[in-house]
């Protein structure tokens, strides 16, 4: 749990607030709100104030990741080859807006500043897989791709546990 990563540093110290903000996220893949109040307790300091440093920095997320992660390159190269069309067509395929995660979990929409993959341009990638020169009207049919892998994966879950 994450009181452990506390034996680690001493009592009252703050500056190591960041630190062990990055341990509890290593750990869980994102901040949850009980380990907020309990790194105040630790730190004697207000809840508020952890939160404001959790909230401050991009590094640190209050809310869990989705299964699927889709991060859209907004670089350059992308940007002059419409991304911003490929991230409107994924917030309304999703229902979602960038930095955010769809109810049932499954995907979670990031843009970035650069993939690195500029000459595929626009490119999008979802957990480790590169979608490249990619068009709006391709976005459903990939959306759909993991939707399935999902249920199968439930379904495989499910027929095991008979």
């Amino acid at each position: 749990m994450h009181k452990d990563i506390f034996k680690h540093y001493p009592a009252n110290d703050r500056s190591n607030l960041i630190a062990i903000l990055q341990q509890i996220q290593d750990e869980y893949g994102y901040l949850p709100e009980e380990a907020l109040q309990d790194v105040a307790s630790f730190l004697c300091m207000p809840v508020s104030s952890v939160y404001g440093v959790a909230t401050f920095y991009n590094q640190f997320r209050l809310t869990p990741l989705g299964k699927n992660v889709i991060r859209v390159c907004r670089g350059t190269a992308c940007h002059v080859k419409n991304s911003a069309n490929i991230l409107t067509a994924l917030e309304s395929e999703l229902n979602i807006v960038a930095g955010g995660t769809t109810r049932d979990k499954l995907f979670t929409l990031e843009t970035v500043a650069c993939i690195g993959a500029c000459s595929i341009a626009p490119v999008i990638n979802i957990n480790e897989e590169y979608y490249g020169r990619i068009s709006v009207k391709e976005i459903p049919k990939i959306i759909k791709k993991y939707k399935t892998e999902a249920k199968k994966e439930i379904s495989n879950l499910e027929s095991a546990s008979v």
